[in-house]
């Protein structure tokens, strides 16, 4: 059996891994997937002090609380940010680290250094009357949709879940300066064949921070792949257990 931890992007809940989840435990795997303070249940928590440092606590705090270890953490988009912090808090006890179409940033950066173009999110959010929350993408015209989701149905299930990022998630620096967690393998998933014009990824150097060679993987899926490829996901997770 091993330990997962899903960690939902920016925008999202826990719920928008309700399809994978009991892909992995009917294989006999634990899964924890808990939404961010702000989001899901706790979307009356989001205050202009929720930041990067939150959630990164938030994940934290469900790994010493439940004392997991040889977790396999998977963040999603943004959360390539808290997974990576998190890693560097609690190194000891991640076994792998998933990123999933996610931000990878080095230590001292940001979001908005990872990807230059959530700098005109935060621009737009000042020019608004709330100018510390940024609202969620809108719906794109197909087939790209809304984060890749393109079913009418599925579509109204993921508007329901979204809600605004504060700017301080974004503005916020990882610190990476552990040397110990380093050593954690990294499996880098890759959503192809629906990208959009202006969200680029950086290239995935050739060797992973641990020396070994890196390893990428490709689903064949828009953004939110757990929701369109959920058992193509789940397959792809259960091979790093």
């Amino acid at each position: 059996m091993s330990t997962y931890l899903l960690v939902h992007g920016a925008w999202h809940s826990g719920e928008v891994w309700d399809r994978v989840v009991p892909l992995l435990t009917a294989a006999g795997h634990r899964v924890l997937a808990p939404s961010l303070t702000g989001h899901g249940d706790t979307a009356h928590l989001l205050t202009p002090d929720v930041g990067l440092d939150t959630y990164v606590d938030d994940v934290t705090g469900v790994i010493l609380a439940a004392d997991l270890t040889d977790v396999i953490l998977v963040g999603h988009s943004f959360a390539g940010l808290v997974v990576s912090s998190v890693a560097n808090r609690v190194p000891d006890r991640i076994g792998h680290l998933v990123y999933l179409d996610a931000m990878v940033p080095v230590d001292g950066e940001t979001a908005v250094d990872v990807m230059p173009i959530t700098a005109t999110l935060i621009e737009a959010a000042a020019a608004s009357g709330t100018p510390w929350r940024i609202p969620p993408l809108p719906e794109l015209p197909a087939p790209h949709g809304l984060f890749g989701v393109t079913d009418p149905d599925d579509r109204a299930w993921v508007r329901g879940m979204l809600v605004d990022e504060p700017v301080r998630a974004y503005r916020q620096p990882v610190r990476l300066d552990d040397p110990a967690a380093a050593a954690i393998p990294r499996t880098h998933i890759h959503c192809v064949g629906l990208e959009v014009d202006g969200i680029t990824r950086r290239p995935v150097p050739a060797t992973q921070p641990n020396g070994t060679p890196a390893q990428v993987r490709e689903l064949r899926s828009g953004h939110d792949c757990m929701v369109t490829v959920p058992d193509e996901l789940a397959a792809l997770l259960r091979t790093l257990g």
